[in-house]
């Protein structure tokens, strides 16, 4: 088989959660352990960073990757789904795996694979691992698929893991509470390994989190207790902070630039650079300066897209992957403070998701374009539009994101603002990203 094919053939013959929803979805480390097992072990050759949480994971573990980077230090990094291409997924030093690599991999492995039947996300996991110890890295960021306790990535014993918060989502995988779903996050703190928690929020969450790590001798630390932030602007793309240390009542990175410039990365960034202190605690060399390029550098050093990203000036266009209330509440409330004419929505979702509350978030003197992604989990587009009457939202369907993204651009005023998101598929099909 060629790339092509080889690709076609993991998603033909694999479930795939990200198309096929709840019948992909696999819990549980047995499977993942054996095919781990097969290929010699080789999640046990580096040192890993093991990242989950509801939100903010993502960019918590690109910008992890973009530092350590900076550094000096060869870095994988594991995040999913991915937005272009399936390549996306795994990378080295932000440069994406080899598709030679996926080739031999899968025709090597072949046999076992289908004498095992694990998920797609199962086998992408151990190639990772094996694609990381082949390129011989000194470090990998790990970020957990869905919840954390069972997850496929939750074979390794990192040397930090990181939680950035707790909201609902996937409730009918993790439990319809926040204790709950706290729970299953809380299932990456690992005997005696160090825990940061990106934010302390409700009591329920923490002591959930609090117990495990007093459980399994963990360290853990709330970078919202160690550090707040002293100033926020927006300048040239960028987001300039002062971040102040709790302790000594100083500023501790002042002047620092973020090349991701969502409002929300406020709610990850405490606990990026507790995060990154605590890694030097355990050994890692990282400069100052390091932390600096790194921060202003996480799209360009790891490929990171669809982070309240920008596609057009003249109307405005924003792009956003978040996809569940807390997410979708944060964007909105950027957005909407945006000084503008008239604010246009292309929205489309997946149709395993309770969607009331979400459509709720949107203004209903906005105007709509609805549409759906490409994938199989897709809501249809006249479905989402009846749906959204309830909530008062009125505008016509599109077959795609990009015909609709198109309608909105040429109805808009060059002082208009439009938002593409609601799904991280809807997302990925744009033409423009």
């Amino acid at each position: 088989m060629n790339y092509q094919e080889t690709i076609d053939y993991l998603y033909s013959r694999l479930p795939v959660f990200q198309n096929i929803g709840a019948r992909a979805f696999k819990p549980g480390l047995h499977t993942t352990l054996q095919l781990c097992n097969h290929l010699g072990n080789p999640q046990e050759k580096f040192k890993t960073v093991h990242v989950g949480g509801t939100n903010g994971k993502g960019s918590t573990s690109h910008m992890l990757a973009s530092v350590l980077q900076e550094a000096g230090y060869k870095v994988g990094l594991y995040t999913s789904p991915h937005l272009k291409s399936f390549t996306e997924r795994i990378r080295v030093n932000g440069v994406s795996i080899d598709g030679d690599f996926i080739v031999k991999f899968t025709a090597v492995n072949k046999s076992y694979i289908e004498s095992l039947s694990p998920s797609f996300f199962e086998v992408t996991v151990a190639m990772a691992f094996a694609y990381f110890a082949s390129s011989q890295v000194d470090i990998a960021v790990i970020e957990v698929g869905m919840g954390g306790r069972l997850d496929s990535t939750n074979v390794i014993t990192p040397v930090l893991s990181v939680i950035t918060n707790v909201s609902y989502d996937h409730v009918q995988f993790l439990g319809d509470t926040l204790g709950k779903i706290a729970f299953e996050k809380a299932g990456i703190i690992k005997n005696e390994v160090p825990v940061v928690i990106s934010e302390k929020q409700e009591v329920e969450i923490s002591d959930v989190f609090n117990q495990t790590a007093s459980e399994k001798n963990a360290e853990i630390a709330y970078g919202s207790e160690l550090f707040e932030i002293g100033k926020a602007e927006h300048s040239n793309g960028a987001l300039v902070l002062n971040i102040i240390s709790k302790t000594s009542g100083h500023p501790a990175y002042p002047d620092l630039n973020l090349d991701l410039a969502g409002d929300y990365q406020l709610k990850n960034i405490c606990g990026v650079i507790a995060a990154i202190e605590k890694l030097q605690n355990t050994g890692f060399k990282i400069e100052m300066e390091a932390i600096y390029r790194g921060l202003s550098r996480v799209q360009h050093n790891t490929g990171l897209k669809g982070r309240w990203q920008k596609l057009n000036d003249s109307p405005l266009v924003y792009c956003d992957t978040a996809h569940n209330y807390a997410g979708v509440s944060d964007t909105m409330r950027q957005f909407n403070s945006l000084v503008t004419k008239q604010k246009r929505f292309v929205i489309g979702f997946v149709s395993d998701k309770d969607i009331t509350s979400i459509l709720n978030l949107f203004p209903r003197d906005g105007i709509y374009y609805f549409c759906q992604p490409s994938n199989l989990r897709a809501l249809n587009a006249s479905e989402l539009q009846q749906e959204a009457l309830k909530s008062g939202l009125l505008g016509n369907v599109y077959p795609d994101v990009n015909k609709a993204l198109e309608a909105a651009i040429l109805e808009s005023d060059r002082k208009d603002a439009i938002y593409v998101g609601g799904s991280t598929f809807v997302v990925a099909d744009l033409d423009q990203l």
